[in-house]
């Protein structure tokens, strides 16, 4: 791969360029059966692409199917803490372990492997996209129907060693209700887009803000720009999630299995 990639295959005139996408997949563990993979994505951070994560994993693991969660934002890995998990993964000669939750959703993040989960991780780029395709390819998963994987913000190196060297089968873009929205969504559509990865849905996080006296929508960050990313790009689902304090307090307890709420419903519909 040529080191300035501006991740548009078909202008590029690198060797890479000209091999298929099946070249670069990596298989998963012997032990592993992972049947769909959904990536879920940003062009920026703090847009909430863990709680989104989180949310559809409880959501089609209460559906009867057995669901995972693949951390790959090393440097900022919050699953963990959103589930409640404080044991380590272990693991032995065959390879890693995930660590359940309590509905028996399989998890592996890089704050399940250290000592200190408050230590900052300061490495380098491919070192960081090594430690997530070994997530791939070390840990044994077992049998998963849905695995949802946590991206890093931004079309870096992550997100570029995932998209070819896992078999995602779709993103979910997560955006938030602000005029920068449209092209948030398009650095991930532009990026996804030579890869042959489809945009299953996208989410705005942030949507409203419900009022417990009457019930009304309040727009606390602007007009929806949803419509305008359906026009833009194209996309068929769509979701919003409301500011709830409610969820909020779920993460930080580690409780977020407890959530209730139908928001995702229709894209889980789709996911199916």
């Amino acid at each position: 791969m040529a080191e300035e990639c501006t991740h548009n295959c078909k202008t590029c005139g690198s060797d890479c360029a000209k091999k298929d996408k099946t070249d670069f997949l990596e298989a998963p563990h012997a032990m592993s059966s992972i049947k769909n993979v959904i990536g879920v994505v940003s062009g920026k951070g703090g847009v909430g692409k863990s709680l989104v994560t989180s949310l559809l994993a409880v959501t089609m693991q209460r559906r009867g199917f057995k669901t995972a969660i693949l951390d790959a934002d090393i440097t900022g890995p919050s699953i963990p803490k959103i589930f409640g998990i404080k044991e380590r993964a272990t693991g032995d000669e065959t390879g890693l372990f995930p660590v359940e939750t309590k509905t028996g959703i399989k998890i592996m993040s890089l704050n399940l492997l250290v000592d200190n989960p408050d230590s900052p991780v300061i490495w380098r780029g491919p070192v960081i996209a090594g430690a997530v395709k070994q997530f791939w390819t070390d840990v044994i998963w077992g049998d998963i129907d849905y695995m949802f994987i946590d991206m890093p913000p931004g079309t870096g190196d992550v997100p570029l060693t995932v998209f070819q060297s896992i078999p995602v089968d779709g993103t979910v873009v997560v955006t938030s209700p602000q005029d920068l929205v449209t092209m948030i969504v398009g650095k991930a559509v532009n990026m996804a887009k030579p890869m042959n990865i489809p945009i299953k849905a996208v989410v705005e996080n942030y949507s409203y803000l419900l009022c417990p006296d009457c019930g009304k929508k309040i727009n606390v960050f602007g007009e929806s720009k949803l419509p305008e990313v359906v026009k833009q790009y194209g996309v068929e689902n769509t979701a919003r999630i409301p500011v709830d304090p409610a969820v909020a307090k779920l993460c930080d307890d580690g409780l977020i299995e407890l959530f209730v709420g139908d928001w995702l419903d229709k894209l889980a519909d789709s996911l199916q």
